[in-house]
């Protein structure tokens, strides 16, 4: 089934309009009712056991999961889920769905996914987006299917809709630093800055990647996912 799926995307991703980019704004805002705060994706542990405990670190960690998470899995797959909404396929969503799911190591990231996954595809429904209702087993596998077919239905242009997907995650990930380092609000600030820079050239990767090429390899996040599970004290969810 892969192979079926290797041409999904354009020479030129689409653009968004002021009204798309003000529901891209909505999108990945953290009020947004998620419960995405809840998550540190294992940074929790990597702060107890010292492998980040500055602002140096804190770049490296992320920066690392940038290039060998993000690049590598999470947006080329959002790539095509985006293509199977807008081509109201979804059996190809839970295919590549599932890839996306499987690829999580441990307990706590699976069960992450499909609870945000629950909650987006809930809100959604709410919000109108009908299709958040009748696809729901086909997007419960994780959080990028609802993410997807939102941008979609909202007209958010495929680059702009992966932009926003690595914004949100980074911005998670420097809010938990900020309370578990802990990071002043500057040095956060800086954090993002840093890293930001560096997501434009991920999203092309991303866009440009074959499906044979997607997978990634990040040994110490699901180390330090698997040792949260049984964290003594902890202030998140993974």
């Amino acid at each position: 089934m892969p192979g079926m799926h290797t041409t999904i995307m354009p020479a030129e991703p689409s653009t968004t309009d002021p009204l798309g980019r003000l529901r891209l704004m909505q999108l990945i805002s953290p009020a947004l009712p998620i419960g995405a705060f809840t998550y540190s994706q294992g940074l929790e542990w990597a702060v107890e056991a010292g492998w980040v405990r500055s602002a140096p670190s804190l770049v490296d960690w992320l920066g690392g999961l940038i290039d060998d998470g993000l690049a590598q899995l999470e947006l080329p797959i959002l790539v095509r889920l985006y293509r199977c909404c807008e081509q109201a396929d979804p059996d190809a969503l839970a295919y590549w769905g599932r890839v996306l799911y499987a690829a999580r190591e441990t307990r706590e990231l699976r069960a992450e996914e499909r609870n945000r996954a629950r909650a987006l595809i809930s809100l959604l429904a709410d919000l109108g987006i009908g299709r958040a209702r009748d696809w729901r087993e086909a997007l419960g596998h994780c959080q990028a299917a609802p993410f997807a077919l939102a941008a979609v239905q909202w007209q958010i242009g495929l680059q702009d809709c992966a932009l926003g997907y690595a914004w949100g995650w980074l911005e998670n990930q420097v809010a938990a630093a900020i309370k578990l380092v802990p990071l002043g609000q500057t040095d956060g600030q800086r954090v993002q800055l840093e890293l930001a820079g560096h997501l434009p050239g991920v999203i092309e990767r991303a866009l440009n990647l074959a499906d044979e090429d997607i997978g990634a390899s990040a040994p110490a996040l699901a180390i330090a996912s698997a040792r949260h599970e049984t964290q003594y004290t902890r202030l998140f969810r993974s």
